[in-house]
């Protein structure tokens, strides 16, 4: 790979990094292993062919065009976080990744996938991955953060709330959220 290629992947990963809060390929790879899948498999079930799915990861583009593929992502890092807590097997993960498959986007899935607690309750980290989602299917990361400098110095905490939640990773914004709880 020559100098100005190298300089385009990471311009890439730096993108992907501001509007999905990492490069795609440690968040893929990270799919992929907690899910138990191959790319060809990941590919399918996000709705994107094998070979998009490896430019997404190297870096040779930058941005998932399609909101519907986008929305899929986000239902299998869900899926993920509860399959890694237990609270789904992988059986029902299976089950799961087909009714994610068919999906065509939005919130179809939200009733069907909600995690909760033993008593009842959305868990802290199914809270925060909705207000992610919400936050990111309004703006992509580098407009939220724009927006953030712009509110910081007459509202730090709302800035800080928009950097945190549209912009950062879910453990950073599942501990901003228990920080603020009583």
């Amino acid at each position: 790979m020559d100098a100005a290629q190298q300089e385009a992947t990471a311009r890439a990963r730096e993108l992907q990094r501001n509007w999905y809060g990492e490069p795609l390929g440690a968040l893929f790879r990270r799919l992929i292993d907690d899910l138990g899948l191959n790319q060809a498999r990941l590919a399918g079930v996000l709705g994107l062919s094998a070979p998009m799915l490896s430019q997404l990861m190297s870096g040779q583009r930058a941005k998932i065009g399609n909101p519907a593929v986008v929305q899929r992502v986000q239902l299998l890092q869900d899926l993920a976080g509860q399959v890694a807590d237990g609270s789904v097997s992988a059986a029902e993960a299976t089950e799961r990744m087909e009714e994610i498959k068919k999906s065509q986007g939005g919130s179809v899935l939200s009733n069907t996938t909600q995690t909760t607690s033993s008593s009842g309750a959305p868990t802290v980290k199914r809270v925060v991955r909705e207000i992610q989602s919400l936050l990111r299917s309004v703006a992509a990361a580098g407009d939220i953060i724009e927006a953030a400098d712009t509110l910081a110095r007459t509202h730090p905490e709302l800035a800080e709330f928009l950097r945190v939640y549209g912009a950062g990773r879910t453990s950073d914004a599942v501990a901003h959220y228990q920080s603020h709880q009583n």
